[in-house]
């Protein structure tokens, strides 16, 4: 099996594969085969390394882990050897199993949206005098919120350093966090940073369980290392601590685009340091055609290409009037090829071929409105956070939440408030309490019965979960309602239906409707590809890649975004751009309204981004 796919991999490429012992540094540029040699020395490991251990391969996104799943499925029984899943899965997983030392019995539950997070820190503020008062001194209630925030912001940033902060020395910083957290465990609930952080407190503070886990995955791959912060390198380091060097980190300082998020190129120079990592840099293109890479290296000239494709593809701007005459263009474009193909294109030309990428979703208002009236299928990256539009399915969001966890106050009262009654006392089993708030919600009853019906169905059958007869419920309740009020239920039972099965298909032996949840809220659930004409922002379109890709928006003060001009933010927007325009294969189409019409109802000029000039593409 792996010389069949040596076959396929060029030197460079076959470097990395073959490595066995010792720590590797992988640079892999846009089009490099990244995916590929990552699953493929997954592949040699199994198949050719002698011994019994386990692989963990330790990915940025739930998509890229899908991907490799995939591609190593025709291993069987050797695949199952191998952890493929995102850092923060692990963690969980790891919570579940061995949490108990750092105070987590069973799977944690997260709260993952901000609105209940920042509940949590107001509740804990309501119940803490100093911080009450502190608060208080803000009159304005946009003031108070916008403090809130920045005290949401400093709790984050003090969790996702752990090293640097390891003592938080602020007295007032610390009674925050001690607040907010209290309030967290008083739902049994944490959040994502609490994940990292509290496995990296369980390895180092325990050096046998960091054994533990070295013996049981011999070998350690890790993905997209550009994306690192400082909380997911110091859960590396202590989960390879002592002697253990069998690690590898493949990445792309050029794509390192979540600075906002802590992230930095700097712990792949730090790995080579301090592991004294072999360095292997992939220098090839197999993804894009030569226009594309021209582009690319237009925008970062250390941006070295030593093979690539024999394609020349080609990179042209789009001008528009306004923003609807900008969106007009691209579609129009867009049917052409539709309608022609184009010679560097194989095959036709099909909209789930092609993407436009916004640098933000407000550059892609027009263009979405242009495809709907145009009926052309698209799609729009669901996340984590995805909200519901319906009233009904957002209920039975809640109330599956509360099921899952029923010291869940926060879900409970949230549930109550929207049924318009009393909350009644929430015990173990939170069934009885969510039939006595239904009996009482009035004018929502309907709702609320169907809600607490589809409930009761879920938990009737003890032996297996299966949240199927449920959305029969709520799809039923939906259909004796009028159009405008059951399309949004039908839409989002169809995203719930569509999660529930991708859970099913997950590599857990147990399924619950705790684990559903949990593993919802770390977007484990969501399909990994969608049918039409992908509209993504630079960041959900990472690791993503396309024959045809339009970036719309590119005037100055929208990319780079004019709190981005100068310093390292704007290095960071220059890196966004090259993202946007290696998603590329062959076809690359760059546009910005001459115009655009202010919040505030001006209607101001533009000019194209520097990047467009930078290019060579401005007329």
């Amino acid at each position: 099996m792996a010389m069949q796919s040596k076959i396929r991999l060029s030197s460079q490429q076959a470097s990395v594969v073959d490595h066995v012992d010792g720590p590797l540094l992988v640079v892999a540029g846009p089009g490099s085969g990244k995916t590929r040699v990552l699953t493929e020395r997954i592949r040699y490991l199994l198949t050719s390394v002698p011994g019994h251990f386990r692989v963990l391969a330790l990915t940025f996104t739930n998509k890229a882990a899908d991907e490799m799943r995939e591609r190593l499925s025709d291993l069987v029984e050797a695949r199952q050897r191998a952890f493929i899943g995102t850092l923060h899965s692990f963690c969980l997983e790891m919570l579940t199993e061995r949490g108990k030392l750092v105070g987590v019995d069973g799977m944690p539950n997260i709260f993952e949206q901000y609105k209940d997070r920042k509940e949590v820190l107001l509740n804990a503020i309501k119940e803490d005098p100093m911080l009450k008062e502190e608060l208080d001194q803000e009159v304005d209630a946009k003031a108070r919120g916008r403090r809130v925030d920045l005290w949401l912001q400093s709790i984050s940033w003090i969790k996702a350093h752990p090293i640097t902060c390891s003592v938080v020395e602020d007295d007032f910083d610390r009674r925050i966090m001690d607040a907010y957290d209290n309030g967290l465990r008083a739902c049994n609930t944490y959040d994502f940073d609490d994940l990292l952080l509290l496995v990296y407190h369980l390895l180092s503070g325990n050096p046998q369980l960091a054994e533990f886990y070295q013996r049981l995955y011999k070998f350690v791959c890790i993905d997209e290392a550009q994306d690192l912060n400082e909380a997911q390198y110091a859960v590396i380091c202590a989960l390879c601590s002592g002697s253990f060097r069998n690690v590898m980190m493949v990445g792309d300082p050029k794509q390192s685009i979540y600075g906002f998020n802590t992230s930095s190129p700097e712990y792949m120079d730090r790995f080579k340091t301090e592991f004294n990592a072999k360095y292997v840099n992939l220098t090839e293109n197999f993804r894009s055609s030569k226009a594309v890479v021209n582009v690319a290296r237009s925008l970062d000239s250390n941006y070295l290409v030593a093979d690539q494709l024999p394609v020349q593809g080609l990179a042209e701007l789009l001008e528009g009037d306004d923003e609807e005459d900008e969106a007009k263009r691209i579609v129009d474009q867009m049917q052409v090829l539709f309608d022609n193909g184009h010679p560097d294109v194989e095959g036709n030309i099909e909209p789930s071929k092609c993407a436009i990428l916004g640098r933000t979703r407000f550059a892609l208002l027009a263009v979405e409105k242009e495809l709907r009236d145009r009926a052309i299928p698209f799609y729009k990256r669901l996340t984590a956070n995805h909200e519901n539009e319906s009233e009904l399915v957002d209920d039975f969001q809640l109330a599956l939440r509360v099921v899952a966890n029923p010291r869940d106050r926060l879900h409970f009262a949230a549930l109550a408030k929207k049924w318009k009654v009393t909350e009644p006392e929430l015990a173990n089993d939170a069934v009885p309490a969510l039939k006595t708030m239904a009996s009482g919600a009035g004018v929502a009853m309907a709702r609320a019965n169907a809600v607490v019906a589809a409930i009761s169905c879920v938990l009737r059958n003890t032996t297996r979960i299966d949240l199927m007869p449920a959305f029969s419920i709520l799809t039923t309740y939906a259909d004796s309602l009028d159009e405008r009020e059951k399309l949004p239920i039908y839409e989002d039972v169809a995203v719930f239906r569509q999660e529930w099965d991708q859970y099913l298909r997950s590599d857990s032996s147990t399924h619950t409707i705790a684990s559903f949840m949990s593993n919802k809220a770390l977007g484990a659930t969501q399909k990994a590809s969608r049918e039409g004409v992908a509209l993504l922002t630079v960041h959900s379109s990472k690791g993503m890649e396309f024959d045809v890709v339009f970036v719309a928006g590119m005037a100055e003060g929208s990319f780079p975004d004019y709190r981005s001009s100068f310093g390292r933010e704007l290095l960071e927007e220059k890196r966004n751009a090259f993202v946007a325009v290696t998603r590329s294969k062959r076809l690359l189409y760059l546009s910005y309204p001459k115009a655009r019409m202010m919040p505030w109802g001006d209607r101001r000029r533009q000019t194209p981004s520097r990047f467009i000039v930078q290019m060579g593409l401005s007329n």
